[in-house]
């Protein structure tokens, strides 16, 4: 399996997930510029990422420059294919812009940058292990209408909402006041995922923490 990385002007956590993917997890890597459009050396069974960071400076809102980059209109129709996309912070914010997973993702319900570590779990087991993984945004809480939310359960779209550390899932453990918890989502094909945690930032010993290791496996089954 391999995996790109979309660089943008602006991106600043593409050399955490390339180290994180390359040298943590032992996966092959290429790094993709924003200009570029060709996506030809990757099939469905590969991962294309958009990182985190402020991409275009955030100008309009985050990730609506990004989203008509040459580069994401061939992430868009690889999406479409069937190939995989991750989106992490910015990136999720890309996706959500771009139509490839529905809702917005707004202003911090506290109108604060957080940075933290924070507790996530897996929505669809709720006997699985709260996982610590940092978050940094501004505009990292999530929302959508009664109408898609009920569509998102349907199809079991949510993939992680934010619990404590005994993976209750409470408003207390809710850093940004994301609408039901909600700390990553996935389309109905299930190829296409967003999240505003940083697992890339939890898959060293040398950080303390390898907790990204268990999303990247439960994502794309590598760790």
């Amino acid at each position: 399996m391999k995996f790109g990385v979309v660089v943008f002007p602006g991106s600043n956590c593409d050399r955490d997930m390339i180290e994180a993917l390359q040298n943590d997890l032992q996966q092959e890597v290429i790094q993709l510029w924003h200009k570029d459009k060709d996506l030809a050396m990757f099939s469905t069974d590969d991962c294309i990422v958009l990182p985190g960071g402020f991409s275009y400076g955030d100008y309009l809102r985050c990730g609506a420059i990004a989203r008509f980059s040459p580069m994401m209109q061939s992430v868009i129709e690889f999406a479409n294919k069937g190939g995989k996309v991750l989106g992490v912070c910015n990136g999720f914010q890309i996706l959500c812009e771009s139509g490839l997973l529905p809702g917005v993702l707004l202003r911090n319900s506290q109108q604060q940058f957080v940075c933290n570590n924070v507790f996530i779990k897996e929505a669809a087991a709720d006997s699985c292990e709260a996982l610590k993984i940092p978050v940094a945004h501004g505009e990292g809480r999530f929302f959508a209408n009664d109408a898609t939310l009920e569509t998102m359960e349907m199809h079991r779209q949510v993939i992680y909402r934010y619990c404590d550390e005994k993976g209750n899932i409470n408003a207390a453990a809710n850093p940004n006041g994301a609408i039901h918890n909600i700390a990553g989502i996935c389309n109905k094909e299930r190829n296409v995922f967003g999240m505003m945690p940083h697992p890339e930032r939890a898959v060293s010993n040398a950080l303390g923490n390898v907790d990204g290791k268990h999303v990247f496996n439960h994502l794309f089954g590598i760790n």
